[in-house]
């Protein structure tokens, strides 16, 4: 694994802004646009996924960047909730909700393992170093 220095050198992190970007992106389309609190639901559930994991990271401990990494995986699901909605009211076509959907189910994935990996790690993150 390669030294990690900031939030953004984490894949996850990564992930959960394309998703955030593509999000953005699909809610701009005509008829998503006018459903403006669906909208605005989707918007904030998909940033949470990526300023989660950064806020987690920024702790400098392992305990509590496996809460905000609970939280940001929490947001994934609700997003990929939101995404069923918007298919469901006719907002995107098939093919652009499967394509969010693998990525968020991808992104939960991740989130699960690294969950798993701070778990078993015996570093507890820099705030113990002293």
């Amino acid at each position: 694994m390669s030294t990690i220095n900031s939030f953004e050198d984490l894949e996850i992190w990564q992930l959960a802004r394309t998703i955030c970007k593509e999000v953005a992106q699909l809610t701009r389309k005509d008829l998503f646009k006018k459903d403006f609190s669906l909208v605005d639901q989707v918007r904030r559930s998909s940033g949470s996924i990526m300023d989660n994991i950064a806020e987690g990271f920024e702790r400098e401990g392992n305990k509590e960047f496996n809460n905000f990494l609970s939280i940001s995986k929490g947001s994934a699901g609700e997003t990929r909730s939101q995404m069923y909605r918007a298919l469901d009211q006719g907002y995107l076509s098939q093919e652009e909700f499967d394509s969010i959907k693998e990525k968020l189910i991808s992104e939960s994935i991740k989130i699960k393992r690294f969950m798993s990996y701070l778990r078993k790690s015996p570093l507890k993150g820099n705030k113990f170093k002293k």
